[in-house]
């Protein structure tokens, strides 16, 4: 019945102007169209059913490899073995029934379509394979652009493939000819081939992970790193704009990296105050009587007192001139109530550098520095610390006698002119 039909078919075609061979191709085709049908419905069911139990298996389970299988589309794609199947058994069938051989295009398309389901398969495992280790410590790691990398590959040999089936030519002759067409492939593919390398160094020296903040003025970038694929890096700057980078620009060019700060477990303060030079002067009586009454200063006044009565007492000369032996300053006194204040203050991590020192004095007087760490690195609450911190030393100058140097204002010229 079947090769009767089938020859009707071919001869209906063959009045239509076709050819003998090409009318008994087509009339094979038209044959198979009912097979195909069959198999559409069987995978739609197959489908249905191999996701819904997947999905159920994978949510009794504790681990999540399998609930990420499913998310990535692996299940709905194996279901495609079952048309497959179908069409190459049905097929097999009604040809070998007729008394006929199969033809070459029916092996073709069998052999084509099993090809793109196993690169289907291949490209869900890699999703699946990113999915999963986003949620361990590799995922900020930038596996992003390796795993593009790998897919592109797959799509790249799998179109040779492809080619190669459906043209019924050997994969190496394609290969060749894209080994003769290297130019031009390296330049279609510069950013690609660029980026893939960059992505090795990267991941291999780990110079970036999702979440960094790095800094790349060059590039107009100031934010946390929130993407890092085959071929572009993105970052999110503080003004929620998004500044996007060349991946091998990471290994041409230069950047600042502040992960190293964040696991240090301390921001830096590095801030001066500048002095008035002409406020500096020896303390007398009066400013120690003062700052007595100064629990911070009492252990440092108590041990700087009793050295210099000593050095007092070896010198023997008079220490009513200012020029004979050791005195306090009120400079000096106030950089060590800076030191005694920030030592108590539970915000300063009290193990790395601490330092309170003078710089270069210059025409807008002397810079007292402040070099210390806070041990909360977020920037709100760094800068919160840092804002507290300078607002109470200034406000604590005029108790060491001690001011600000300013710029004058029109202000101060207005009043200079009254």
């Amino acid at each position: 019945m079947y090769l009767e039909l089938l020859n009707q078919t071919t001869h209906w075609l063959m009045r239509s102007g076709l050819t003998e061979e090409l009318a008994g191709n087509a009339a094979h085709g038209l044959m198979l169209i009912p097979v195909a049908i069959v198999a559409f419905i069987a995978y739609a069911i197959v489908r249905i059913a191999v996701v819904r139990t997947a999905v159920k298996i994978a949510a009794k389970t504790k681990v999540t490899w399998d609930d990420q299988l499913v998310a990535s589309g692996f299940f709905a794609r194996l279901a495609h073995i079952v048309p497959l199947t179908i069409i190459q058994w049905l097929g097999a069938l009604l040809v070998s029934s007729g008394g006929t051989e199969t033809p070459l295009w029916f092996d073709a398309i069998l052999q084509a379509y099993l090809l793109l389901i196993l690169i289907g398969l291949l490209t869900a495992l890699l999703t699946a394979t990113q999915l999963i280790l986003a949620e361990t410590r590799a995922g900020t790691m930038p596996l992003k652009g390796l795993i593009q990398a790998a897919r592109l590959t797959i799509y790249v040999i799998g179109a040779i493939l492809l080619l190669s089936i459906l043209l019924g030519r050997s994969p190496v002759f394609f290969f060749s000819g894209l080994t003769a067409l290297t130019a031009v492939t390296m330049l279609i593919f510069k950013d690609a081939i660029l980026g893939f390398v960059a992505g090795i160094q990267i991941s291999a020296n780990q110079m970036i992970k999702l979440g960094d903040w790095i800094e790349m003025p060059q590039q107009g970038a100031d934010g946390f790193v929130i993407d890092v694929s085959l071929t572009t890096v993105k970052v999110q700057n503080w003004d929620k704009t998004i500044s996007t980078i060349p991946t091998y620009a990471l290994i041409s060019e230069s950047f600042k990296n502040w992960r190293g700060m964040f696991e240090s477990g301390g921001r830096r303060i590095k801030r001066a105050l500048h002095i008035d030079m002409q406020t500096v002067r020896f303390a007398d009586e009066e400013m120690l009587k003062s700052w007595q009454k100064i629990l911070l200063l009492r252990p440092y006044l108590k041990t700087k007192l009793a050295e210099i009565a000593a050095d007092h007492e070896t010198i023997g000369e008079d220490s009513g001139i200012l020029g004979n032996g050791r005195r306090l300053t009120n400079l000096g006194t106030f950089r060590a109530y800076c030191s005694a204040y920030l030592r108590a203050n539970p915000e300063i991590n009290q193990e790395m550098i601490f330092l309170i020192r003078h710089l270069q004095p210059t025409e807008h007087g002397i810079p007292v520095e402040i070099y210390v760490f806070t041990k909360d690195t977020r920037w709100v609450v760094h800068e919160s610390v840092q804002a507290d911190i300078f607002d109470h030393l200034l406000a604590m100058l005029p108790q060491f006698g001690l001011r600000t140097f300013q710029v004058p204002s029109g202000n101060d010229l207005r009043e200079l002119k009254r």
